[in-house]
């Protein structure tokens, strides 16, 4: 069974900035969970940022890839470097979906680790551009296909693929 590695934030946890959730009522998340093909994660708590913390955001909205490359940082509004535990969780993510063999993932939009189409676009005024989280560019430079909540009728379309 071709398991999904999918933001803990989705299926309940208080594990966002704001110590909140951003639990998915969407029925193909829940049947999922039910199968027991879910990996839980949440890049930011991995790589060692507290609940809640600092909202953070990439510089100039730059995308992860640039982070990855180290072309760009990921900062607080307050201007604290946090680049370091964005990178550690996304390497922690990775190496979650190597063990469990994840091909997919189901990621929380808009987030500076997880947004797969936007993220905000490093200004903290609550404007997004174009992009990709930290962990959402390391998975795909990792041949693993990111999916954002909104788009999970694509996903299992394309679980569907895996499987056969």
């Amino acid at each position: 069974m071709q398991k999904i590695l999918v933001s803990a934030c989705l299926i309940g946890r208080k594990v966002r900035y704001d110590g909140r959730a951003k639990t998915s009522s969407d029925a193909c998340l829940a049947g999922w969970r039910v199968e027991g093909r879910l990996v839980s994660f949440c890049p930011e708590v991995s790589g060692g940022l507290p609940v809640p913390r600092p909202a953070a955001e990439i510089e100039g909205g730059a995308g992860g890839a640039a982070v990855l490359d180290g072309a760009a940082r990921v900062l607080t509004a307050d201007g604290a470097d946090v680049t370091e535990e964005f990178l550690a969780g996304a390497r922690a993510a990775l190496a979650a979906a190597r063990t469990h063999g994840v091909r997919m993932a189901v990621l929380k939009e808009g987030s500076p680790s997880c947004g797969a189409l936007s993220i905000y676009d490093g200004t903290f005024t609550g404007r997004r551009a174009p992009g990709q989280g930290v962990t959402t560019a390391l998975l795909e430079r990792h041949g693993i296909r990111v999916f954002t909540e909104d788009r999970l009728a694509e996903a299992a379309s394309y679980l569907r693929t895996l499987e056969t």
